[in-house]
């Protein structure tokens, strides 16, 4: 005795093609129907199958360009951009941060130099970051981290992680640890840290329109004055606004 056919597969078939029919472009068996959803759209039946994974939308793509020291990129990025990222899943938001700012780039005797403007401490502090990104390589790993530096008072020293600095300043043993810090220092002691510093510089140069100050926020690859209001006075609703 053949297996009986569930009503819904022939409340399917009939509503697709009288007399059971088979949908154009459809070569699948009607209890094949809802399988995926390639033979749904094949058969024309992806309304009727309500099991189909929905697929997942782009996230919307932000870029934080910023200055280790400036006092409004470390309140954006420490009160609007860390809260968020916290409380959307992972599929919703993709952040890119690029620490340089308003630095200036310079070519002293065959040697790339950097300028910034709260001075050589920013400096530092941006090449840091840049390292740190570079080293540990995944998101979720780093950006606590870079959190942790920007809330402390001091954020080139917060990335010690060796007595008697206090537990508040461990940032990279508390959110990190599995990221060497000797590794860090390398990179920011040789070549390396030059390099992803002028990466950042030409990244920031090639802004379109140029950046006018910082903190600078780029929403799925453009500026305006309103997406930038936006994201600092509600970054969360912009996101959950945008996202398809």
């Amino acid at each position: 005795m053949a297996p009986a056919v569930p009503l819904a597969v022939l409340a399917l078939a009939a509503l697709v093609a009288p007399g059971l029919g088979v949908a154009p472009g459809c070569d699948s068996p009607a209890h094949r129907w809802c399988s995926s959803r390639d033979v749904a759209a094949a058969c024309q039946v992806e309304s009727r199958c309500p099991s189909l994974p929905h697929p997942t939308a782009a996230p919307v793509q932000l870029s934080l360009y910023y200055e280790s020291l400036c006092p409004a990129c470390r309140e954006f990025l420490v009160l609007k951009l860390f809260p968020t990222w916290l409380l959307l899943p992972e599929e919703m938001l993709n952040i890119t941060l690029v620490p340089y700012g308003n630095a200036q780039e310079r070519n002293v005797s065959g040697k790339l130099d950097f300028e910034c403007q709260h001075g050589p401490e920013e400096c530092l502090g941006n090449m840091m970051e840049a390292c740190l990104m570079h080293e540990a390589q995944n998101f979720s790993t780093y950006f606590p981290v870079i959190f942790c530096l920007e809330s402390g008072s001091s954020v080139t020293k917060n990335l010690e992680a060796r007595p008697p600095v206090p537990c508040a300043r461990q940032c990279l043993k508390i959110y990190a640890p599995e990221v060497d810090s000797g590794r860090i220092a390398a990179c920011v002691q040789g070549d390396t840290g030059v390099a992803l510093m002028h990466h950042n510089a030409q990244v920031t140069e090639a802004l379109d329109p140029p950046h006018q100050y910082v903190p600078w926020i780029t929403v799925n690859g453009k500026h305006t004055d309103e997406l930038q209001a936006q994201a600092e006075a509600s970054l969360l609703g912009l996101v959950c606004h945008l996202y398809q």
